[in-house]
Order: C-alpha cells, then structure tokens, then sequence
C-alpha cells in the first residue's frame, strides 16, 4: 500500500496585482466573511508577497499560493501554479 502525505499548509487562490519585483509578485487574496453581529456578507482582501522563482507570473493571472519557510522579511508563500493567465498575455501565447 503506497501511504499519502498529507500537507497542512495553507492554500489561496488570488490574483496577481504587482510583479516589479525579482523572483516576488504581490497576490491579492479575496474571502467572504459574514458580519458577527448583523450577518451581513463582507468582501475582505489581504496582500500576500509571493515567492516566484521562474518570474513567470504577470499582472492579472490567477494563482494557487502555498504556505512555505520565511524566504525573506515578508515573504512566507510560493506560487503553487498559474490557474489562469490574464487576458492580454492568454491572446498572446494563442497568437504564437
């Protein structure tokens, strides 16, 4: 019987809001939360500093982040994949 490891980190799927920097991208991470008191549905957004080594992300793409190791002062996740690239560079790559 093969054994399956479990992972416990934690897992995000945001989009992609700055890539100025070196092997880094900002993500932009999107979750519903319902108010204590009123019970009202509120959007809350967080910045994540990312960790991408291939400097594949750009601006607009969806990706799965992945808790990892402090990398840096701010930087505690890796992308985990590309779930969807933005718009203008999906056209590109379809054009080649």
């Amino acid at each position: 019987m093969s054994e399956r490891r479990v992972s416990n980190k934690k897992r995000f799927v945001g989009s992609v809001v700055s890539d100025k920097m070196d092997k880094t991208v900002v993500v932009r991470v999107e979750r519903l939360v319902r108010h204590p008191r009123y019970g009202k549905v509120l959007r809350r957004t967080k910045k994540y500093k990312v960790h991408d080594e291939e400097n594949a992300c750009r601006v607009g793409d969806i990706v799965r982040i992945v808790e990892s190791r402090p990398l840096s002062r701010e930087k505690r996740w890796s992308v985990e994949e590309i779930v969807r690239r933005s718009g203008i560079e999906a056209a590109a790559e379809v054009g080649r």
